[in-house]
C-alpha cells in the first residue's frame, strides 16, 4: 500500500487527500457537462458541487475536532491529517447545500441529477484513496492460491469499490446523453445502483464493530446501503410530483 505519495522532512502529503482533491476536480468537471442536460446553469454546478465539496470535508474535520479535542490539543497537526469523511458531516453538507439551493432559486431535483454521476466519480477516486492506505480491509480471500508471502490474501474491497463506482458513473453519462429523463430519475438511479453496490461490497469487507442495536441484524453499512436505496425510491417519487410555481427568473423552487 502507498498511504503516503511524498514525505519530504515535515512535509506529508497522503495518497487519500490528492486522490480526494483530484476527484473532486474532476467530478466538477463532468458537472459541466452533466449540468445542461439537467436544466442546469453550469455556472451554477460548478459553485454549487465547490460547495458541497469542500464542506463536506470541512464539516468531517470539524466534528473530527469535536470529539477528539484532547487529541487535537496534544498533535493538532497530526490530527488534522487524518482523511476524515463522516457520514454526520455529510448530512450536515447536505442540509447546507439544499437550504442554499432554496435560497438560490435553484430546482433541487434536477441538480441532484446533474450531480449523480460526479458524485460517483468521486466516490471512485475516494475508493482509490482508501486502497491506496490499506483503510478498507477486505476479508481473507479463499481462492486456493498459496500463502501470500506478506500474509493471508485478502480481496481487494477498496479496488472493487473503485471499479464499480467508476462503471455507475459511465452508465449514468450514457443515460443521461441518450434520454430525457424527468426530473429526479438519474439521481434516483444513482443512489439505488450505489446502494446496492455497498450492500453486495459488504460481503467480502471485514465488519465493523459497533455497539448494539446496529450489530443485532445488519452491518451498519448495510443499513447506510439501504437508506440510499430508500432514499432513491423516494427521490424518484418527488420527480413524478408535479412542479410548483416559478420565481421571477423561471427557477422552480419544488425539489
Amino acid at each position: 500500500m502507498f498511504p503516503t505519495l511524498l514525505h519530504l522532512g515535515h512535509l506529508n502529503l497522503p495518497t487519500f487527500g490528492v486522490l480526494a482533491a483530484f476527484g473532486l476536480i474532476c467530478a466538477l468537471q463532468l458537472s459541466q457537462v452533466t449540468a445542461p442536460r439537467s436544466g442546469i446553469d453550469p455556472e451554477q454546478a460548478w459553485n454549487a458541487g465547490l460547495l458541497a465539496g469542500v464542506g463536506a470535508f470541512v464539516l468531517s474535520r470539524v466534528l473530527l475536532v469535536v470529539t477528539n479535542i484532547r487529541s487535537f490539543r496534544a498533535f493538532p497537526i497530526l490530527l488534522l491529517m487524518v482523511p476524515s469523511l463522516t457520514a454526520t458531516g455529510m448530512l450536515l453538507t447536505g442540509v447546507a447545500v439544499a437550504l442554499w439551493l432554496r435560497w438560490r432559486g435553484i430546482p433541487i431535483l434536477r441538480m441532484l441529477d446533474a450531480w449523480a454521476p460526479c458524485a460517483t466519480l468521486l466516490w471512485a477516486f475516494l475508493a482509490l484513496g482508501h486502497f491506496a492506505e490499506g483503510s478498507d480491509p477486505g476479508l481473507p480471500a479463499r481462492l486456493g492460491l498459496p500463502n501470500h508471502p506478506g500474509g493471508t490474501r485478502a480481496y481487494p474491497v477498496a479496488l472493487l469499490a473503485a471499479l464499480l463506482a467508476a462503471g455507475i458513473t459511465a452508465w449514468l453519462v450514457w443515460w443521461g446523453s441518450a434520454h430525457t429523463p424527468c426530473r429526479g430519475t438519474t439521481a434516483a438511479l444513482a443512489l439505488a445502483l450505489s446502494g446496492t453496490a455497498q450492500f453486495l461490497l459488504t460481503f467480502w469487507r471485514q465488519p465493523y464493530i459497533y455497539e448494539p442495536p446496529f450489530t443485532s441484524l445488519l452491518d451498519p453499512i448495510q443499513w447506510l446501503a439501504l437508506g440510499m436505496i430508500v432514499a432513491g425510491a423516494v427521490v424518484f417519487c418527488a420527480g413524478a410530483l408535479p412542479s410548483g410555481p416559478r420565481n421571477r427568473k423561471g427557477a422552480s423552487h419544488a425539489v
